[in-house]
């Protein structure tokens, strides 16, 4: 379903029009958050622990209703 999504003729053309609707002095810009926004989502995953976290138990003030 999604083969061939990502040819070079498509990336190109999502690279035409963002260059259209953000214009060429904001490109640079957006390229650099969506790195930096990679960047620190792989050393999340990487801080994280394997191990899954145990369920909180509820407290007496959740209780109250």
């Amino acid at each position: 379903m999604l083969e061939g999504l990502l040819t070079p003729s498509h990336l190109l053309l999502l690279l035409f029009i963002a260059l259209l609707v953000f214009g060429p002095k904001k490109l640079p810009e957006l390229g650099k958050g969506l790195g930096e926004g990679i960047r620190s989502l792989k050393e999340g995953m990487k801080e994280q622990p394997n191990t899954p976290a145990k369920p909180s138990e509820p407290s007496d003030t959740e209780n109250k209703g």
